[in-house]
């Protein structure tokens, strides 16, 4: 009984809560350098070379091979496509360790795109601690533009309207671009 109760509040102090993204749409993204893997590869994540070449869709997720973060990942994979299209590049970032990230950017992420540690710094920089005294970050998406500013920003623990709401930001501002 112990065990159970003890799994029981193992599983609430993980549940989520919704929250607004602590970065605003119009504020500029915090520039960092992190390390991750792309098709199990070794990946060095600058943003601001990231930005070079065209707007970025970084992706906060809570913990790598969890039930939502891998259905999540899975969408952004077969989504990828239509973010290149639009002229972005999809980054997923969590604080899982570059062994566990090695193995997701394969099996979950398909070799579509990479995956990177969320260093302590740059989950306070955007804010995105899932609880305070635990490594997890919470589930928060940005679309940067190459200039560095977030042009759209979604914190919410349903993984499901993720990929949609920043592949329509995404491809609004392509729009724009071409006036």
């Amino acid at each position: 009984m112990r065990i159970l109760a003890l799994a029981a509040a193992f599983a609430v102090a993980l549940t989520p809560v919704a929250t607004a993204a602590a970065l605003r749409e119009g504020a500029k993204a915090p520039d960092f350098t992190t390390r991750g893997a792309l098709a199990g590869k070794p990946f060095r994540l600058n943003l601001k070379e990231q930005l070079r070449r065209g707007p970025v869709v970084l992706y906060f997720f809570p913990k790598a091979f969890t039930q939502g973060c891998t259905l999540e990942t899975r969408a952004f994979s077969e989504a990828n496509p239509e973010f290149q299209k639009a002229g972005a590049r999809v980054i997923g970032l969590s604080a899982d360790d570059y062994p566990t990230l090695a193995k997701f950017s394969v099996e979950e992420c398909r070799n579509a795109f990479p995956v990177a540690i969320a260093t302590p710094a740059m989950i306070k920089a955007y804010d995105v601690l899932l609880k305070e005294g635990m490594a997890y970050t919470n589930r928060t998406s940005y679309v940067i533009a190459p200039d560095g500013q977030i042009l759209y920003a979604h914190s919410e623990p349903d993984w499901k309207d993720h990929v949609k709401n920043t592949l329509a930001a995404v491809q609004k501002w392509k729009a724009g671009q071409n006036r």
